[in-house]
């Protein structure tokens, strides 16, 4: 039997460098790690110190990047499909979607919102809030919507039941995502007092469903860090929309 590979992750650090920080990227690679479910170690980096082991795995490199025995990955993309294909059945979970429309899901929401919430010119707040809002109703559409096997066992079904974007499974898709839904939520709420509309049915039992899985909930950073990484972009806005 061959030897069970080390792996190592290193994912950027919290602003007290004492935990995780802010970094979807770095949540995406974490949560398809534990979802594989092969033991590894996970190290935090502070780049405002450029750590030696930085300099000496990936030099100019950004979090994250792993440690797969003695071979560096360091492109986000190219660490998924490593660890799909490398990871891979029967002893690890197959992670891809059997739907493509489910990998690209939700793509436009986090480009909308940064549009939104960096927006410095009050007067195109409302445009660019209905902007954002679209492809959120989008994504719950798609998440109302029954999938093909979900037809198949119930060919008059009219709203989806699945609990995640592809099934009642998280997938590669799911790791992609919800990183960045949970950033939009901590951030929306924060700074423009938008809530994610809870007749967004679909949308709504989908971050329900991902906030009760141990591999999303225990990968978010806490509010703070997310809170504070915008505040540079946001907080600009916000004072000049008080009355």
């Amino acid at each position: 039997m061959a030897e069970a590979p080390q792996i190592e992750l290193f994912v950027k650090a919290s602003f007290d460098a004492e935990g995780v920080g802010n970094c979807p990227f770095s949540q995406r690679i974490f949560m398809i790690l534990w979802l594989k479910g092969h033991s590894f170690k996970i190290t935090t980096v502070d780049m405002t110190r450029a750590p030696p082991v930085l300099k000496a795995l990936a030099p100019g490199s950004q979090p994250p990047f792993l440690l797969y025995n003695d071979e560096v990955k360091t492109d986000t993309n190219k660490i998924e499909e490593f660890l799909e294909k490398t990871l891979a059945p029967p002893q690890y979970p197959k992670l891809c979607c059997q739907y493509k429309e489910s990998t690209g899901a939700g793509e436009d929401i986090f480009r909308k919102f940064s549009a939104y919430i960096k927006n410095p010119n009050p007067a195109l707040n409302d445009m660019h809030e209905k902007k954002f809002l679209s492809t959120l109703v989008k994504l719950n559409l798609y998440l109302e919507s029954p999938l093909p096997h979900e037809l198949d066992n119930n060919p008059n079904a009219n709203m989806s039941s699945r609990r995640f974007l592809d099934s009642d499974c998280l997938t590669l898709a799911d790791c992609n995502l919800l990183p960045k839904l949970n950033i939009v939520k901590v951030v929306c709420k924060h700074y423009r007092d938008f809530d994610i509309p809870t007749e967004l049915k679909g949308l709504t039992r989908y971050l329900e469903n991902a906030y009760s899985q141990d591999e999303f909930r225990y990968t978010c950073p806490p509010d703070k860090e997310i809170i504070k990484a915008y505040h540079s972009v946001a907080v600009y806005l916000n004072k000049h929309l008080k009355r």
